[in-house]
Formats: structure tokens, sequence, C-alpha cells
């Protein structure tokens, strides 16, 4: 398997999954403003819709969307726990990651990354953050994890809050969610992709600037 990816972003919570279930999977970079892969050519002839994470298969073939590519990891992985193979637990999983997905990648964050959104959009967006960041609150005061172990959920919910302070949302507000994201990023495997796509991140700050 090959995982495109962008320093930080979403696709982050791919290179958790496979580093928490120790697998080996190839990763190539991209860059999401110009839409070129690492190696120059469009990454537009990998995902048309130019976004990651994008993951080509041992057929060839392209997988994308967070919702289809984590638990595609997952099960690849069986035995690293990272999604339970069927029944209530793993629609609950679904159920989370679609709340992720929805809820706070695309409801909240990414008006709020979005230079070019509106302020109106913005302060609509921030009005409605508790709503979201609330329910999640309720949910994780007193867990470990928002299943009852790490998960894919996990990998995509902590990828999605690193985003906080970028986009002005202060985790302090909901402590549970914040004690969550704290906990998170010490463990071994998040620690490890998190310091790696950072350095990345800064190493196109630096090109860019």
């Amino acid at each position: 398997m090959n995982l495109y990816f962008a320093p930080m972003a979403c696709s982050l919570a791919s290179r958790i999954a496979v580093y928490e279930a120790g697998g080996a999977v190839d990763f190539t970079q991209v860059d999401t403003r110009r839409k070129k892969v690492a190696d120059g050519s469009d990454f537009f002839a990998v995902n048309a819709m130019g976004q990651v994470p994008a993951l080509r298969l041992d057929d060839g073939s392209i997988l994308t969307e967070n919702t289809a590519v984590l638990p595609y990891i997952a099960d690849r992985f069986p035995t690293s726990g990272l999604l339970a193979a069927s029944g209530d637990e793993r629609a609950r999983a679904q159920q989370w990651l679609g709340f992720i997905g929805t809820e706070l990648h695309k409801a909240l964050f990414v008006p709020l990354l979005d230079r070019q959104a509106p302020e109106a959009m913005k302060a609509y967006v921030r009005e409605r953050a508790d709503l979201r960041l609330g329910l999640l609150r309720k949910h994780l005061d007193g867990r470990a994890f928002v299943l009852d172990r790490f998960t894919v959920v996990d990998a995509y919910l902590t990828t999605v809050l690193n985003w906080a302070p970028y986009a002005g949302v202060d985790l302090a507000t909901w402590p549970a969610v914040q004690a969550y994201h704290q906990r998170m990023l010490k463990r071994p495997a998040v620690a490890r992709a998190v310091a790696e796509e950072f350095a990345l991140y800064k190493a196109e700050l630096a090109k860019a600037a």
C-alpha cells in the first residue's frame, strides 16, 4: 500500500493508524496547494478531488476518504485491534468516524481554517462550536478513548483536534476534550507520527517563505 499524504493534514490519521498497527506502508508526500506529488506529477491523476488521504491498494486502485481509508487500514491489520470486525462496536466506530468527518472536520475546522471564508460564516461556526465540542466533551468525560480502546476513531479525532489552535478554538473550554487530546499526543505511535509530519510541515513553510 502507498499512502498519499500532506503534512499535518487529515491524512495524519492514517499514518497514526499504520504506526499503531506496526504495519508497513509506503508514504508519498503531496503539495495539496499546488496539487503536485513529490515527484512533480499531477496529483489530480491520483485523486480527482485533489485531496488526501489517497491510498493506493495492492491492485493499483485508489481508495479515498477517511471514513473508508481508516477502516481499510484497520482491516488489513486485524490483530491491531484498531477496529472491530463487525457488530455493534464497529457500528459505533463508524458513527464516530462520521461525526468527526462531518461535524468537526468539515463543519467546524474547515471554515475556520479557510482564509477566504467570510467572517460572518466563521462567526456562525464559532457560535455553534459548543454544540459539537460540547457533545464530544460529555462523551469523553471519564473515558480514556472514544470507544473502549484506541481505535482508528482516536487517530482521526486526535488529528482533527491538532488544528484547534490554528483555527482559534481553545480546547480548554471543554476540559475533557483538552485532556483527551493531550493524553493521545503522548502515545508513542501518535507522538512519532506527529513529530515526523510537523517537521515536514515546517520544512514546507520554510520553502514557501
